[in-house]
């Protein structure tokens, strides 16, 4: 089984993600032939050697009539053009860039149908968009027909977004992980102004995805390689045991204390079949446990709220009769090994309890992931599992219910559409 997997400890944009896929295939030349060939008039995109920290990679070079663009820092912002000109088409076809095109996603949508790639590749360019634009829709409170891109409608955006997927179409990974992602610290500038790190649409866009930061100042995903990431990886983690074939170095163009790349890791593992022959405990669990005889309801609901929105795996209580036949309650609260003494700090603050037990479990799982789904009612995340010989998956329902709300339908409904756009994929 061919896997990919991105190591994203400086984070990830666009261009380096691309960098780093290019390192992986064996015709790079027929690779820029064919994204050169895109009808974007006076592209040119180019892959040159970087050395990054004493690691030598691959970065990216995309350039408009011999022009690249300029990296702006927060400390030095260029002064922004009073005017506005929009991308237009010339009598031959090709699309002419301007910069602060604020492209609309109808836009880009038409863009795309036109290009000279497969079915699959504009299916997935224009999931990464919608993406991008769901976010950008939810972080400035209007509906997608109204957004307008600005960065990540810029020509280099589009050709690292179809860059990127056309890699991904040549490499035809069976499954795609990642690392947790280094989104950065400080602020960044845009067409909107001066906004924190991670920018409000890049960590819309990561919802749900494990994300960290450390002492570098500078933003180090990017919306367009958050949305890329988001896209096609279906499980983010460490990296499981496998047999390691390619690596790849994507550069990015700034420059840090730490070396300023995102690795991709081509690998192959044994068939599921082979894998999964000998069941096995695959994992461990803390469970921490008290019983409980002198709590009101409301103050066990607040505990239990409390421990979920902390990080717990789960929690539940379960009816009991303590000492001098008196009902109660006992608390179980399922948390990861290296965390279980701050769970059970937590327990023992906003409990009656004098003390809390502590086992560690040991499970079966099947390994988890998430899947995006593009329906006409908006993007649906998919929860997987696999292992053993066994798959399955379940449709988020935090997804169904805020669509069901905003399109006044039933869940049933909703669901039923959603099951059927899966049975005709």
């Amino acid at each position: 089984m061919k896997n990919l997997y991105f190591e994203c400890s400086m984070g990830a944009a666009g261009d380096m993600i691309t960098a780093a896929l290019f390192e992986l295939i064996d015709d790079k030349n027929d690779f820029l032939k064919q994204i050169n060939s895109l009808p974007i008039d006076g592209l040119k995109v180019n892959a040159v050697k970087s050395v990054k920290c004493g690691i030598c990679g691959s970065q990216m070079e995309i350039s408009f009539f011999g022009k690249q663009e300029e990296i702006k820092d927060i400390e030095n912002i260029a002064q922004k053009d009073n005017g506005h000109s929009d991308n237009h088409h010339h009598k031959d076809g090709n699309l002419h860039s301007h910069k602060h095109s604020g492209q609309t996603f109808q836009n880009i949508e038409s863009l795309i149908q036109k290009f000279p790639i497969s079915q699959n590749v504009k299916k997935n360019v224009l999931g990464i968009y919608r993406l991008i634009a769901e976010a950008e829709a939810q972080v400035h409170g209007k509906k997608i027909e109204q957004i307008h891109f600005h960065e990540v409608g810029d020509m280099d955006a589009i050709t690292d977004i179809v860059g990127v997927c056309l890699l991904i179409e040549r490499i035809a990974p069976e499954k795609i992980y990642a690392s947790p992602i280094n989104v950065g610290s400080g602020f960044v500038s845009c067409a909107h102004g001066i906004l924190p790190v991670p920018a409000p649409a890049t960590i819309d866009i990561l919802r749900n995805v494990p994300i960290f930061t450390n002492s570098i100042k500078g933003e180090l995903c990017t919306p367009t390689g958050a949305a890329i990431l988001k896209y096609f990886v279906s499980h983010f983690g460490s990296i499981k045991q496998t047999k390691i074939t390619k690596i790849g170095y994507g550069m990015g163009k700034k420059d840090f204390a730490a070396a300023n790349c995102i690795r991709a890791f081509l690998s192959e593992s044994e068939s599921e079949n082979f894998q999964n022959s000998v069941l096995q405990t695959n994992d461990s669990i803390a469970q921490l446990c008290c019983n409980l005889d002198d709590m009101t309801g409301e103050d066990m609901g607040f505990v239990i709220d409390l421990l979920l929105k902390e990080g717990a795996n789960d929690v539940f209580i379960l009816p009991s009769f303590m000492k001098k036949n008196r009902p109660g309650f006992a608390l179980f609260c399922l948390c990861q090994e290296e965390k279980a003494d701050v769970f059970a700090k937590l327990i023992l603050k906003h409990t009656s309890t004098f003390g809390v037990r502590k086992t560690i479990c040991s499970r079966y799982i099947l390994e988890p992931g998430i899947s995006n789904i593009q329906t006409d009612l908006g993007n649906i995340r998919v929860k997987t599992g696999k292992g053993y010989g066994i798959e399955k998956s379940k449709i988020e329902y935090e997804d169904i219910a805020k669509i069901a709300k905003e399109k006044g339908i039933s869940i049933k409904e909703v669901r039923d559409k959603i099951k059927k756009k899966i049975e005709n994929d």
